[in-house]
């Protein structure tokens, strides 16, 4: 008999009735004195019949192939007991149709009172080893010293549903179950899952079937939501391991949903607090207000983090686009930020905000004139046009003049008056005009101020001749 599964799914449907045990006269050996290929008390002789294996191209078979050598082990005989053997149901259905005839007798090799019964097996390699092994543990009721990992388990389960032998497809199915499984291993299983009941696949099918179609999305939006509020101590590394998964997820359009939605999600948080805080709901001199205000301003700095992490993540995987377009369009949060800048509550509490919101500014910016973004040109000219001002209340405050912050002004300085000179002329015009606070009495500290200006002015000087159509 080959194992074939729309086959042996059938039987294990079909074979109950024909092998019902009232219908089934036969000789019973004790199975408290029934051993294993005993010759002296079998009933039943079993062949196990290898049955040659097919090549993988009939049509370029090597010649140097002896006829012999597609069999690789010669047949076996089993001396074996139909107490033990009925407990698989194949065996059952096939004694009961037999039982009532007469054993062969004029078979020398079979001889005495046995009944001759014949197994194909496919001649793979192993398979009359797990055929043996099976057909012990008919003999037992202790699975455990055969099915002790999932390859072994692996091994048994195909021939076990073969023999239609459910104790051992029981045991099989709880083993993996309860155990890990290699890549190959899972394989395995999702090809014998459909030869199996629906209730013994269940929990095999739980672990490997998502049950949603969005499955991947909520679990890549729900590690970055559990990573950006992680406790401070392990913040960094549990950020570089999610960075990895993003950066090597198979798909750009998952990561980019994922990326976006966790965005608009920082973004909106940082945006009310920043409101609230501005709101003359919470002005004013007394403790409550003041903890209100403090609560806030903290909110607003570490949304911030949260948010120049998602923006390095978004611009390293070429996904910022909408977040350039959500970050240029918000005139309501550059004032509120503006305002919070010239508060000397801010300057106490939390005096690095406005440098974290700037950064992401500036990497954007960066991108965006690095041609990684493909910015529309209002989304360039809106984005220069909203946070312009709040580079220039930076740098007009008394915030103290870090280093740090002295490089990121200079940087995003130069970013914007390059986003500038893409821009029409008539708009550039209105933003350079803003670009005054970036000079400086020394002529030589401001040669991006002077090139962005010699730029617009060669241009506007440009002979109207130079742009006639032939």
């Amino acid at each position: 008999m080959l194992f074939s599964g729309a086959t042996t799914k059938r039987q294990r449907v079909a074979t109950t009735a024909a092998a019902a045990p009232d219908t089934v006269s036969c000789r019973v050996t004790s199975a408290s004195r029934s051993r294993f290929n005993d010759a002296a008390t079998a009933d039943v002789n079993l062949r196990l019949h290898l049955e040659s294996s097919p090549p993988f191209d009939s049509d370029q078979e090597s010649e140097s192939s002896s006829p012999d050598e597609s069999v690789v082990q010669s047949d076996v005989l089993l001396h074996l007991h139909s107490d033990a053997l009925r407990r698989s149901k194949y065996f059952n259905a096939l004694l009961s149709d037999r039982w009532m005839n007469e054993p062969d007798d004029e078979d020398s090799e079979d001889s005495g009172k046995a009944f001759r019964l014949d197994l194909k097996v496919p001649a793979s390699i192993g398979t009359v080893e797990v055929h043996l092994t099976v057909l012990r543990l008919l003999y037992s009721d202790d699975f455990s010293a055969s099915i002790d990992s999932a390859s072994a388990a692996l091994s048994i389960l195909p021939v076990a549903l073969e023999l239609l032998f459910e104790e051992c497809i029981v045991a099989c199915v709880r083993f993996l179950e309860v155990v890990p499984w290699s890549e190959e291993e899972e394989k395995r299983i999702l090809n014998l899952i459909p030869f199996l009941k629906q209730e013994e696949s269940q929990e095999l099918l739980a672990r490997v079937s998502p049950l949603k179609e969005d499955s991947s999305e909520e679990m890549l939006h729900g590690l970055i939501r559990s990573v950006i509020n992680y406790h401070p101590n392990s913040a960094f590394a549990a950020k570089a391991f999610v960075a990895n998964l993003l950066r090597d997820f198979s798909s750009r359009d998952l990561v980019r949903r994922v990326l976006d939605r966790a965005f608009k999600t920082s973004l909106n948080v940082a945006k009310e607090s920043l409101e609230e805080y501005s709101s003359p709901d919470f002005r004013g001199d007394h403790n409550e207000t003041e903890a209100i205000q403090r609560l806030k301003l903290h909110t607003a700095m570490t949304t911030g983090r949260h948010l120049l992490w998602l923006v390095e993540r978004m611009i390293e995987l070429k996904v910022a686009d909408t977040a350039v377009k959500e970050w240029s369009d918000q005139i309501s949060f550059t004032a509120d930020l503006q305002r919070a800048i010239r508060d000397d509550v801010t300057r106490n509490i939390v005096p690095g905000l406005p440098g974290i919101l700037l950064r992401c500014t500036c990497k954007l910016a960066i991108a965006v004139t690095a041609g990684s973004i493909l910015a529309a040109r209002e989304v360039r000219m809106k984005l220069v046009r909203g946070w312009l001002p709040v580079l220039i209340v930076c740098k007009d405050s008394i915030l103290p003049m870090l280093p740090s912050h002295k490089s990121l002004y200079q940087e995003l300085e130069e970013t914007f008056l390059r986003i500038i000179s893409t821009l029409p002329m008539v708009e550039a015009q209105e933003l350079l005009q803003q670009c005054l606070s970036f000079s400086t009495r020394n002529v030589d500290d401001c040669p991006h101020l002077v090139s962005a200006f010699n730029t617009w002015f060669r241009r506007a000087t440009r002979p109207a001749e130079d742009f006639k159509l032939n």
